[in-house]
């Protein structure tokens, strides 16, 4: 098989010098496949000639005409107008910059061809600064057989200069260099045209072309090349994926020697679906190959009991548990949980987090290396060199969006010994639409927790403008004269921390002047750890009644006695946000309600999100709705989209093709030379995100 290396430079091309390659590079162009797969954003009709009646403004069409008037305009603005009519109407053409030769080719009763944009103008339509050519002795030449292709371009390139290196490289495809890499069987199976028959119609679509469908990515000849990019992402996935499960890892029986006491002694029972989850992770377990699941519950759905009931199984085999999460809130959270489970049964669980420093990182980081830490707890500092394990057996990684896959595979280098590696057991209450899960998480078996614990209650949402501010801060005060706790969560359109912190700052000074008789407390992403563990530590024991904060508390708060959450600008977060958000109360026996407060007018999209968030209190439904409205990159968290970053394919758009993206990968999988070509054709050699 040629190599898909093989594809010639772009210097090989005629009149691609240094200066040109390097802004073709900017674009992602660096040899005449890239050039290829460099597709148009929108086409333009210049295969017809409009007649200048017709034109409706907005309309871009080629025109043909007679000259009858041209003069230069002094104003603010020296223009040159000239007044062109076919027969059946009249339109201006005006140019701002103009030299003495184009006023002199432009003269009264010359015949004028132009491509441009009809707009309204000061008397009637006309055409600013449009492409044209006057008629020569020979007249003017015929117009396009194709419809014309509108690059993505970069600053100092031109259109023509784009199409005319493009043209370039369809006459090398055209000699048969670029390989098709999808079998015929499997190309025929799923009615996919041949690779080279879809770039030569994307470059050049005929005059007939469904311009709609090509807008909209819709086209077979878009469909195959998404097909084969999804596809490619799909396969460096699995490669990942045979590349950690062919080092094996240790397999943990279930003994019951920890698990089993651990079970005994919860003050709950498991539900069926927390059940069904720890027979699936404790099978994984058991096997000889390290396993790879994605755990998805809503908020509260008891997705750490599953963690731990998984922890303890590798300590039952003594191997060593750690559990990572992204900020030291939530790591709090796990730590309280682990030692509350864990001492009991005689175990000890180390911590590690940025903030512990001096000596007591040394003995910590001493119970890791020597093994007397069983389970291990603690945030990115675990990814950290000096940090040593004695035998990691399981790596548990709480909401694994907010980390990225290299880290999550930097962990898994903690536990080699050289022969076995950890077991990894990802966990998120970010509930991920199917589409992401079947592309993002190809690399992952994936349980679903789809059933909340008994007593937890409905949220109630209620959607309120900020003009109405008075009266949700009485149903503040008449929920924490009952004996309740509240959150009031300050959010800004600014990305500035320090913004979003004055603004806490402001609403807590604000609230105190209102609710004098309320104790309240402050927590934002500009305090120390140890002053926010301290005010969090206060509300959780009641001391306080309400908590201003910034979106820092959207994950790892659990204050069963907290009913009302007051959202501010709701409209400026994403719904699986305001849903993490919203997952913070509800979590006892009282009715919750759960106030978001919009600044008006609100955009339809922001009408949109709220309605859904008012409509439903299904994460996956949420989760859904998420990415139709933002996309992939902001559902999954900005560390996470490296791997999202599409040239062709679109998530939303071509999510009906990720089930047969999925079958086709199977077999593929099995032909190393295939399955290596097509992930270096989309992604580049040293892009795959499957390496460390």
């Amino acid at each position: 098989m040629t190599s898909v290396y093989d594809s010639p430079s772009v210097t090989t091309l005629k009149g691609v010098g240094a200066a040109l390659a390097l802004k073709l590079e900017r674009l992602g162009i660096l040899n005449l496949q890239d050039l290829l797969f460099h597709l148009p954003l929108r086409y333009q009709d210049r295969t017809r000639i409009l007649p200048i009646g017709s034109l409706r403004p907005g309309d871009e069409c080629v025109i043909e005409g007679t000259i009858r008037a041209s003069d230069v305009l002094m104003g603010k603005r020296r223009s040159l107008l000239c007044r062109v009519q076919d027969g059946t109407g009249t339109i201006t053409l005006r140019f701002f910059h103009f030299s003495a030769a184009q006023k002199n080719g432009l003269a009264v009763g010359k015949t004028v061809r132009c491509f441009g944009e009809a707009r309204p103008g000061p008397s009637g339509l006309e055409m600013v600064h449009p492409e044209y050519s006057a008629a020569a002795d020979t007249g003017i030449k015929p117009v396009d057989e194709h419809l014309t292709p509108v690059y993505p371009m970069t600053e100092g390139l031109q259109q023509n200069r784009m199409r005319a290196l493009i043209a370039q490289a369809l006459s090398w495809l055209e000699t048969g260099n670029l390989t098709e890499l999808i079998p015929a069987d499997m190309r025929q199976q799923w009615r996919l045209p041949e690779l080279k028959t879809s770039l030569k119609y994307l470059h050049a679509p005929p005059v007939d072309a469904n311009v709609d469908q090509l807008q909209k990515g819709m086209h077979p000849s878009q469909r195959r090349l998404a097909f084969e990019e999804l596809l490619a992402h799909h396969l460096t996935l699995l490669q990942l994926r045979q590349k950690v499960q062919q080092d094996g890892a240790p397999a943990f029986m279930s003994t019951g020697l920890y698990t089993q006491p651990f079970l005994d002694g919860l003050p709950f029972a498991m539900t069926n679906a927390q059940l069904r989850v720890c027979g699936e992770v404790a099978r994984d377990l058991e096997k000889p190959i390290p396993m790879l699941r994605l755990v998805q519950g809503d908020v509260g759905s008891g997705k750490t009991v599953v963690a731990a009931y998984a922890a303890l199984q590798a300590v039952e085999n003594n191997f060593q548990a750690a559990v990572m999460a992204p900020t030291e809130i939530l790591a709090e959270q796990h730590l309280q949980n682990f030692t509350q489970w864990a001492e009991p049964l005689g175990l000890k669980v180390a911590w590690l987090a940025g903030k512990v420093k001096g000596k007591q990182r040394e003995s910590q980081l001493a119970a890791i290396a020597d093994g007397s830490a069983q389970i291990v707890v603690g945030t990115h500092a675990l990814f950290q060199e000096d940090v040593r394990f004695y035998n990691l057996g399981l790596a548990v990684i709480d909401e694994q969006h907010r980390f990225g896959v290299h880290q999550r595979l930097s962990l898994r280098e903690k536990g080699r010994d050289g022969v076995k590696t950890p077991h990894q057991l990802i966990m998120t209450a970010t509930p991920i639409p199917r589409t992401l899960t079947m592309s993002a998480y190809a690399d992952l078996d994936c349980s679903i927790i789809d059933e909340l614990p008994p007593g937890r209650t409905p949220v109630n949402t209620v959607v309120i403008a900020d003009s109405r501010r008075d009266q949700v801060i009485e149903r503040v005060r008449a929920a924490c004269s009952e004996g309740r706790q509240a959150y009031w969560v300050c959010t800004l359109i600014e990305e500035s921390e320090v913004m979003q912190c004055q603004a806490a700052e402001v609403a807590e000074a604000l609230l105190k002047e209102q609710l004098p008789e309320l104790r309240i407390g402050l927590v934002h992403g500009r305090m120390k750890a140890k002053e926010k563990a301290d005010v969090m530590a206060q509300f959780k024991a009641a001391e306080l009644d309400l908590l201003v904060a910034t979106t820092v508390i959207e994950v790892g708060v659990d204050v069963p006695n907290s009913s009302v959450m007051i959202i501010e600008n709701p409209e400026r977060l994403g719904l699986s946000q305001l849903h993490q958000l919203r997952g913070r109360v509800g979590r006892g026996s009282v009715e919750s309600f759960c106030v978001l407060m919009y600044h008006a007018p609100l955009s339809k999209q922001g009408k949109a999100r709220l309605a859904v968030m008012r409509e439903t209190t299904d994460g996956f439904i949420i989760a859904e709705k998420d990415l139709e409205l933002r996309g992939p990159g902001e559902v999954l968290g900005t560390r996470q989209t490296g791997m999202m970053q599409f040239k062709i394919a679109d998530l939303q758009r071509d999510k009906d093709l990720l089930e047969r993206v999925r079958q086709v990968a199977e077999p593929i999988s099995r032909n190393p030379s295939i399955m290596q070509a097509i992930t270096r054709r989309w992604l580049g050699q040293g892009e795959e995100y499957g390496h460390v």
